[in-house]
């Protein structure tokens, strides 16, 4: 018996969900557009099989390790890799069992539908997860595993997903984007440029990274010059392996506009380690608009995700490094920040900005009338705490009535678990099938417009928004 309810997500009123469903059923089968996220691209380029349950369900995913160490179950007794050598536990199955006896822990959570997903739609199994099912569950899954129809690949084709973009740093050699085409494969994965390593002057070994980075591109990037310099290189680079977009991780959305000796005088200060707090934030918001500017060049959309103080524990990030479910979200202040890059290109034609966040409060105030007027701007999908039933519904119902459908940029599903991709896909468009059918049944939408609506929000405006 299948656990899925396949009414899940559409709304309680009969004629309201019978419309939801057929809506749904117009959309649900169209190809995936992933414009964002973090799956590895060695995975599509080698084409290993994935060695165990474990390692595909427990070990990488923040949304999962985050939730049973926040009971107290150490990150060590979940396998996650430490940084600074020590011990964590390899018995995959004995993680498997810990996972399993505390699935309870996600009841209510999009981490526990996106699992349960996972379990039916990959790989038929139609029994929860608890102690008692956990070793015929894991016996399941490495089965199917080893199956070459189990390989990247081919849950690649079989997930429907016409394009998928991972992130990577601009001191990545990109080889396994090398390897994915000179491979003869027809899955399109394409890369998307992350410079935070050589932007932040907080990230760990700026100066280390900034050397690192001249000597990739053949520019001296101690100099102001050389240094911008060498962000053009490798953002032409990245495009040779189908980057569209770059990515950006602060933590705010400020941005400034400064004279170029202003910002170079910053950039000498950050190589000598000598910014304080204040002189590092104004150095990344110049950058904002620095790269705005290059993409006015080079055509890549500038996707900004501020709000998080990430790395929140000072112990977890020592021991086990970055991206370890500590990055917490923050009030985040948008309409003075952003306002230096849109008064200097928000009007430029060909600019495409897409601004995330994770300050709920300041979609209706701030971000939808912003993007509801600049022709630059538009909105990103309701992100990482958000992204959810509740999250997505409440972004739709704070900015559709001021910045409409069109200046949003339909869903991206930004992870790192590639066997939740479906699933969360799956999850948009029932939400946005839902709010559409609301809008249709309450006379604010017509009945032949909802359809198109809903192709568009599955679909037409990821790909082009990302110019995919």
């Amino acid at each position: 018996m299948a656990v899925l309810d396949e009414d899940r997500l559409f709304p309680v009123d009969p004629k309201v969900r019978a419309l939801a469903r057929d809506l749904y059923d117009g959309v649900k089968g169209l190809p995936l557009i992933s414009p964002h996220g973090h799956t590895d691209p060695r995975w599509f380029a080698e084409n290993e099989n994935f060695p165990n349950p474990t390692d595909l369900f427990v070990t990488p995913d923040h949304y999962v390790f985050r939730m049973l160490h926040s009971q107290g179950i150490p990150l060590e007794a979940l396998g996650v890799p430490r940084i600074d050598g020590g011990d964590t536990e390899q018995d995959k199955r004995k993680i498997w069992r810990l996972f399993a006896r505390n699935f309870h822990l996600f009841r209510g959570t999009p981490s526990r539908l996106w699992i349960t997903h996972a379990f039916q739609e990959v790989f038929g199994i139609t029994r929860r997860l608890s102690e008692e099912t956990a070793d015929d569950i894991y016996d399941q899954i490495a089965e199917c595993l080893a199956q070459d129809a189990y390989r990247p690949r081919d849950l690649f084709d079989r997930f429907n997903i016409e394009v998928i973009s991972t992130t990577e740093s601009p001191l990545d050699d990109l080889r396994w984007h090398q390897m994915i085409d000179s491979s003869g494969w027809q899955g399109r994965v394409v890369t998307a440029y992350r410079p935070d390593a050589v932007v932040d002057p907080d990230f760990e070994g700026f100066a280390r990274n900034i050397a690192r980075f001249g000597d990739l591109t053949g520019e001296d990037a101690t100099t102001w010059g050389g240094y911008l310099a060498a962000h053009r290189k490798r953002r032409a680079d990245f495009k040779t392996y189908g980057a569209t977009s770059s990515d950006h991780g602060h933590p705010t959305a400020r941005t400034e506009d400064l004279p170029q000796s202003e910002a170079a005088a910053l950039f000498d200060k950050a190589l000598n380690g000598q910014c304080s707090a204040e002189e590092a934030d104004r150095f990344r918001g110049h950058m904002l608009t620095e790269m705005a500017r290059m993409s006015l060049d080079d055509g890549l959309v500038l996707q900004i995700h501020p709000g998080a103080l990430r790395n929140h524990s000072n112990d977890i990030f020592a021991r086990f490094g970055r991206d370890k479910g500590y990055d917490i979200p923050m009030r985040t202040d948008y309409v003075s920040n952003l306002r230096p890059l849109l008064n200097a290109v928000g009007a430029a034609p060909g600019l495409s900005v897409i601004v995330f966040t994770l300050d709920e409060s300041s979609y209706a105030r701030e971000l939808a009338p912003l993007a509801g007027v600049y022709p630059a701007l538009k909105l990103g999908p309701a992100w990482w705490f958000h992204d959810s039933y509740e999250g997505m519904t409440r972004f739709r119902e704070m900015t559709t009535e001021t910045a409409g459908f069109y200046n949003t940029v339909g869903f991206n599903d930004d992870t790192r678990a590639f066997c939740s991709i479906p699933a969360r896909h799956d999850v948009a468009r029932r939400v946005d099938c839902s709010f559409i059918a609301k809008l249709v049944e309450t006379g604010r939408l017509d009945r032949d417009e909802a359809n198109e609506v809903a192709h568009d929000l599955a679909y037409r405006l990821a790909k082009q928004a990302y110019r995919l």
